[in-house]
């Protein structure tokens, strides 16, 4: 792949490292918190009412979200230590958790709700620090199955806030103020183009709640009562340290929803990297840990707090692209945004008093992009048969569970409700077949070796023995010495005069698939991690460019299929090699 254009496609107005003027910094940085703020609010808003939790503790957690989500912002911002990414990384309470925190605080309260914030917030840390570990295990493949797990799991309790009317409203009041939000977040979000998109949500949560006053639904009396300053009246809703059986059957859950959250953090840091900066640079992996530990952290002080976990938002990306605007300075302004705004009372009530019909419309579009998110990342990485089979399988078991309609004479009740929840059964059920394909397939031989011609002899030896080690024919040995050739010197000769004069490394993997061989070169930079690269990569795959128009003659004439992606820094061949018909 060629390099691109130093400015050509990149019309940033300020890198990174760069210090716009205070005005623009104050004036962005408030602008992205009040475009952010809904989601902020709404997302705990909604757990505690779907669980029944008191108005008391609704308005704490609120507080602590809106100010927890204005730490980790300017925790992402400015890096400190290894947590952090070092980019603007909105972060901001998280819709993937909606289903698990309100079984959480149904089951067991706000104790219960913060015991396993903190517990699951825990493994964000071992993943930052162990990310290849986990490559193989948190494939896009599970990852888009619980994401699309999740709302199913969360949509009938959405759907009915949608059609509940209030007590003494009129029976239409709840449908006509969903279907008014939801109809103008859909079709701003269809047809308008530049900002305006961006606010579609905002717009359609005002519609909906100018038509939700017309019925008098709309609570005036909870924004006229607030404060303009100050704390909530609920106060911190304390731990539960019991670790019954509540807590063991719902922690996998928490674990699979922060992990996967993690994994969107990936793909959130490596995007914001990719439209910072002017000149393309190859993706920091250590901003990628730091993005995922401050995660991490957010999520542990959501916890220690005692409200809903948050993440990355990905209009981060989108923002920035729209402004030109990548300053870490604007990253700190939004974080002190949402702190000022957490105390103030006034402001998060006009949010509070959104009616719920209004509030689960806006929930239900989010769930729905969500899901389709989830389809992206399975239908790009189920290129053959055994994953599509693992993803399809696995979200059915999910969905059987969830509705207890898979054996509840003897399943409901078994490890305390443990495969109740659709996402835990399905991720788990996803998890297994993954680890069982992988056991069960022959182990891939490896080669390291630099990326020079001088490596030449070691591949092709390499390619010899893997062949006898088959039993197969002199015509595949050399079959598969003229691919291993071929690949060398292409990824050589493809090597970006970026690259030149630094060390290039090469690892080839060779595995037997399908009765024939599969060839995987990976070339990076000398000195990287290329299986931390990899689990990088693996976690963005949906975005990972990729590129055919290379001179492969003798690849494509000794191979069933050939495929090039780079990624920067990373190139990655990969090639399947049929064994040849002894018939001739």
């Amino acid at each position: 792949m060629p390099e691109q254009a130093p400015s050509a496609s990149r019309h940033i107005r300020f890198e990174a490292d760069d210090k716009p003027p205070l005005p623009l910094t104050a004036g962005l940085g408030l602008q992205f918190a009040v475009l952010a703020i809904a989601g902020v609010v709404l997302t705990p808003a909604i757990v505690v009412r779907a669980a029944g939790g008191t108005d008391s503790y609704l308005t704490w957690a609120v507080f602590a979200a809106a100010a927890i989500s204005g730490i980790s912002t300017i925790l992402q911002a400015v890096r400190f230590g290894r947590i952090g990414a070092g980019y603007v990384l909105l972060m901001g309470t998280s819709g993937a958790f909606i289903a698990v925190c309100v079984t959480a605080l149904t089951d067991g309260g706000p104790g219960l709700l913060a015991s396993l914030v903190v517990a699951s917030s825990l493994f964000q840390y071992l993943l930052a620090a162990k990310l290849s570990l986990f490559r193989r295990l948190l494939t896009p493949t599970v990852a888009g199955t619980v994401v699309m797990l999740i709302a199913v799991t969360v949509m009938p309790l959405i759907f009915d806030m949608v059609t509940a009317s209030p007590e003494g409203s009129a029976a239409a009041s709840a449908p006509l103020s969903a279907l008014a939000a939801m109809g103008v977040i859909v079709v701003i979000a269809l047809k308008a183009r530049g900002s305006l998109r961006l606010w579609a949500p905002v717009i359609g949560i005002v519609a909906g709640s100018i038509v939700a006053a017309l019925f008098g639904l709309y609570d005036f009396d909870r924004v006229t009562k607030a404060g303009w300053i100050g704390l909530p009246d609920g106060g911190w809703p304390g731990f539960d340290f019991s670790f019954g059986a509540e807590f063991w059957g719902l922690l996998p859950a928490f674990i699979f929803v922060t992990l996967i959250g993690a994994v969107e953090t990936i793909g959130d840091s490596v995007a914001i990297q990719r439209v910072s900066w002017r000149r393309p640079r190859a993706v920091d992996y250590r901003a990628v840990q730091g993005a995922v530990a401050a995660d991490g952290t957010g999520n542990l002080l959501s916890g220690l707090a005692g409200t809903v976990p948050n993440t990355t938002y990905s209009t981060s990306i989108s923002i920035t692209e729209l402004t030109g605007v990548a300053a870490r300075r604007v990253g700190v302004a939004i974080g002190i945004s949402f702190i000022v705004m957490a105390f103030v009372p006034k402001l998060l009530a006009l949010v509070l008093a959104v009616p719920d019909a209004v509030v689960a419309a806006y929930v239900t579009v989010l769930l729905a992009l969500l899901f389709v998110v989830g389809m992206k990342i399975v239908i790009a990485d189920a290129t053959d048969y055994r994953r599509g089979l693992i993803a399809g399988f696995s979200f059915w078991i999910g969905v059987g569970f969830q509705n207890n309609q898979i054996f509840p004479e003897y399943l409901s009740d078994f490890a305390g409700g443990f495969l109740q929840n659709g996402m835990t059964a399905g991720g788990l059920t996803a998890i297994v077949l993954t680890l069982f394909d992988e056991v069960t397939r022959a182990r891939p031989q490896r080669l390291r070796c630099d990326l020079a011609a001088s490596a030449l002899p070691q591949v092709r030896v390499f390619a010899g023995r893997f062949a006898d080690r088959n039993g197969w024919s002199r015509a595949m040995s050399d079959r598969l010495d003229a691919v291993a050739e071929e690949a060398l010197l292409t990824l050589i000769d493809a090597e970006r005069p970026a690259g030149a004069g630094q060390g290039r490394t090469l690892r080839l993997t060779a595995s037997k698939q399908d009765g024939g061989a599969v060839l995987e070169f990976v070339a990076a930079a000398s000195g990287e991690n290329i299986e931390d690269r990899l689990a990088v990569l693996d976690a963005h795959s949906v975005e990972r460019p990729v590129e055919r128009d290379l001179s492969l003659r003798v690849l494509q004439h000794h191979a069933a299929s050939v495929n090039h992606q780079q990624y920067h820094e990373v190139d990655i061949v990969t090639v399947h090699v049929d064994v040849p018909d002894p018939r001739g």
